[in-house]
């Protein structure tokens, strides 16, 4: 899969010379929704010997149109890519999410992102929108096609009568919920990150731990322990992972994400990592001291050693 950065408007060379099946939306996550339209695209550009051209944005339109702030994020960059790039895309295109590119006109847009990616098939879901919703919507698209392309409205994707949606994703993500994530998402949630220098509390304790800050803004799980997988250098270990305030302490350190590997004796301060959560154990609960803390650390790591 090639990656094509695109500043608005498009340059001349990053236009492709033959006809294509154009994937359009967001994707935040590329969860099982998402999914369901990429796989359909991908398909359709295989059936008619057609490339399948992704288009999405470097950042949320949300953040854009209603300002919003501190938004946070199922996927970064680089993970969303790589998500898309399993379901088999040919070229992904990343549009920087410009004033410019924002105060594109419906058929303009159009015009400039599907017309001249020469997109025979416009593939999205059924809710997506190219302006406002009433009438840059999917089933007005026809109306500004030109007759150039056909349009394949993927309709809504279930799970137990509930939409498979970011939001819900996010919900249950902050809320305790990870195996519905997971189940929603289609995979196990993954979050990026870095480990770096904490209090060092888990030696003393016999559970040695890395602390980890996470990649720019990715929505964290919700306080509590959990039974995870973390890659270190490529090679995945199991671990127990716990978020929280360090209450037992009261070492006021704000939210830290901490790790104990298992089976894993290396310093590795400063090295990327990325944890996947597997299972919700418990919340955070405060001890009167290190020995019911040490009792529970083995507990929670018989558990999650019987989950993974």
């Amino acid at each position: 899969m090639q990656i094509i950065n695109v500043k608005h408007p498009l340059k001349k060379e990053q236009l492709p010379t033959e006809a294509t099946v154009l994937i359009m939306g967001f994707f935040d996550g590329v969860h099982l929704g998402h999914q369901k339209v990429i796989k359909t695209g991908v398909k359709l550009a295989k059936e008619h010997n057609l490339k399948s051209i992704l288009l999405t944005f470097d950042r949320s339109p949300r953040t854009v149109y209603q300002h919003e702030t501190n938004f946070k994020y199922l996927s970064t960059r680089s993970r969303k890519a790589q998500l898309i790039e399993g379901l088999g895309v040919d070229y992904l295109y990343f549009v920087k999410f410009t004033p410019d590119f924002a105060h594109l006109k419906p058929q303009e847009f159009v015009d400039q992102y599907m017309i001249d990616l020469k997109a025979k098939y416009i593939v999205a879901g059924f809710d997506y929108t190219y302006g406002k919703k009433d009438v840059a919507n999917m089933a007005n698209l026809p109306n500004y096609s030109k007759g150039n392309f056909e349009t394949v409205m993927v309709p809504e994707q279930l799970i137990n009568d509930q939409k498979i949606g970011s939001s819900a994703i996010k919900e249950f993500i902050t809320n305790d919920k990870i195996a519905e994530a997971n189940e929603f998402l289609g995979y196990n949630y993954q979050n990026q990150g870095k480990v770096i220098h904490g209090l060092q509390r888990g030696r003393t304790l016999g559970y040695p731990t890395a602390n980890i800050a996470v990649d720019g803004d990715q929505v964290i799980p919700s306080i509590g322990v959990y039974a995870t997988k973390i890659k270190v250098d490529g090679v995945w270990y199991n671990s127990m992972t716990s978020v929280g305030y360090n209450v037992t302490f009261k070492e006021n350190t704000g939210i830290t994400i901490e790790s104990n590997i298992f089976d894993f004796n290396r310093d590795i301060y400063g090295e990327p990592v990325v944890i996947e959560w597997v299972k919700y154990l418990r919340g955070e609960v405060k001890f009167d001291g290190a020995d019911g803390l040490i009792k529970q650390l083995e507990l929670d790591k018989r558990n999650s050693l019987k989950v993974l």
